[in-house]
């Protein structure tokens, strides 16, 4: 039979979790290509990436979706989607989440002039107030204002960083430690707590890690996330306020190293899971033959 060929985008650099997926996709009888998403694309890796029968972005990269774009233009099947990494979008969550009634820290979209943002903060009324880009990584540009003119010399900051000026948001602040549920496809397969001594404590500034119980009230919200999302294998960012669940981010390619000792079960899942779709694409593809009798005549 032939091998499965499974395409890996990474970030430049061949760390813990490249050198687990080349040593798992071996023992599973699966070819691994990977391809350096951190510079340009030769003819030869799009050829390459060509002959994959699915493709994981494993690299936590906001400009990956133009790979994903490319690879989507190609017919190649990519998890996750280009539609799922528009869904991870901060101000898109936020909105699916009122939709299906998911319970989600107050949030709104601010103006993209300053003026009008000011006055917007104004009226939102949430002191100290949380201001993040719609998209970013790793904790990168969110930030707390104490007061009016803070939140002002913040906005302007994102919008002259990153290269582009992304809308941003004004989010209601909830003092609590992050907790991190994480799913593939079906199942909760981690739980961390995200421990800091200082207010933020999702991305990289936690210092602390643990495991937590998850209760019924986490595991309805956690079901209704993934029945409302097109993304198979992600990361769920909560916070707790009066004992209370509230989520406030969905990240493809989640972070696998909270445990080391969990590492690489969680990638042993995640390339069962590739395997499981790459298989069902590869039959979806076949053309139906349809076979007419005289009497179908």
């Amino acid at each position: 039979m032939e091998k499965l060929v499974l395409g890996y985008l990474y970030s430049g650099k061949i760390g813990r979790n490249e050198e687990s997926f080349i040593k798992l996709a071996k023992l599973k009888n699966v070819n691994l290509v990977l391809l350096d998403i951190s510079k340009k694309p030769g003819e030869k890796d799009i050829s390459q990436m060509q002959k994959c029968d699915l493709i994981y972005n494993d690299s936590g990269e906001d400009f990956a979706i133009n790979f994903i774009r490319l690879f989507e233009g190609l017919g190649k099947k990519v998890i996750e989607s280009s539609k799922a990494i528009i869904q991870e979008n901060k101000w898109n969550f936020f909105q699916n989440c009122k939709k299906n009634k998911i319970p989600t820290p107050e949030t709104i979209l601010l103006s993209e002039d300053l003026d009008i943002a000011k006055n917007q903060l104004k009226e939102f009324n949430h002191w100290p107030v949380i201001l993040k880009r719609v998209n970013g990584t790793w904790g990168e540009f969110v930030e707390k204002a104490e007061d009016i003119d803070k939140a002002a010399e913040i906005i302007n900051r994102f919008w002259q960083s990153g290269g582009e000026k992304l809308p941003v948001l004004a989010q209601e602040f909830i003092d609590s430690f992050s907790y991190r549920v994480t799913f593939i496809e079906d199942k909760i397969v981690q739980t961390v707590i995200k421990e800091n001594n200082n207010w933020k404590c999702t991305g990289v500034y936690a210092r602390n890690f643990k495991r937590f119980e998850i209760d019924s009230e986490l595991e309805e919200i956690v079901k209704k996330i993934m029945n409302s999302f097109d993304i198979k294998i992600c990361g769920i960012d909560l916070l707790k306020k009066d004992n209370h669940w509230f989520a406030i981010e969905v990240n493809t390619e989640p972070a696998l190293d909270f445990f080391e000792d969990e590492r690489e079960i969680l990638i042993g899942k995640i390339i069962d899971l590739l395997i499981k779709y790459a298989n069902q694409y590869k039959i979806e593809e076949i053309p139906q033959i349809i076979i007419q009798t005289k009497k179908d005549k």
